[in-house]
Order: C-alpha cells, then sequence, then structure tokens
C-alpha cells in the first residue's frame, strides 16, 4: 500500500472531490478508499485535511424512505425537547446546560416545572 497523493488547497485535480462536493452533486463515496489528501496550512498548527474521492467511482446518494424520514423527524424532536420543561423549544438544546435555556438561567422555573411532572 502506497502513500496517498498531498495536493495543497484549492490545488486538486478535476476528477476528485471531497464528501461535501459529493454530496452537492448527488453522490456518496460508495465503499471506495481515499484517492487523495487535501491540506490547507494554518499558522500555529497543523494542516487541516481533507479526503478525496474519485468522481467516476461515486455513487448515487441513496433515496431516503418514508421509515428513515420519521425516525429522523422523531431524533430531531427529541432533542428540541427540553427534559425538565417537556417543551419542544425549536431548537436543540444545547448538552452542555442540559435543558432550554429558559429552565438553565431560572432554577426556580426549572424545580417547579419538574414538580408539576412528576404528580401528572
Amino acid at each position: 500500500m502506497g502513500t496517498l497523493p498531498v495536493y495543497r488547497w484549492r490545488l486538486a485535480p478535476e476528477g476528485l472531490a471531497t464528501r461535501r462536493q459529493l454530496r452537492a452533486m448527488g453522490l456518496r463515496p460508495g465503499g471506495q478508499d481515499v484517492a487523495a489528501q487535501l491540506e490547507r496550512p494554518r499558522r500555529r498548527r497543523g494542516p487541516l485535511v481533507a479526503y478525496l474521492y474519485r468522481i467516476d467511482r461515486a455513487r448515487p446518494v441513496r433515496p431516503m424512505t418514508p421509515a428513515r424520514r420519521a425516525a429522523l423527524a422523531a431524533a430531531m424532536t427529541a432533542r428540541r425537547t427540553c427534559p425538565v420543561c417537556r417543551q419542544d423549544r425549536g431548537y436543540c438544546i444545547p448538552r452542555s446546560l442540559g435543558s432550554c435555556v429558559p429552565c438553565h438561567d431560572n432554577p426556580t422555573v426549572a424545580h417547579v416545572a419538574e414538580e408539576a411532572s412528576r404528580v401528572r
């Protein structure tokens, strides 16, 4: 197994694309190995690395099935629902807070909402 060819930022040859670029074209890598590596230099840290895949070997993106769409909707609803007040807040609850912003900022309201949910 040889080493991967490395290209500088914006200098990759035609026929190679990153995962995001493939997705924008409606394609996916489809199990192929990484064909090359793209590096973007940074000043004080190591370079940013992106892997490149061959476009001619890429496969079309699998279509979204109704079951997959329902599972994704349920997962996003769970991420938007505050575990303290049980309300869909319309945004993903930050994991660092563990609850929605109003419940986190006002613990007395969160405590009352928690007690009310236990009584139900």
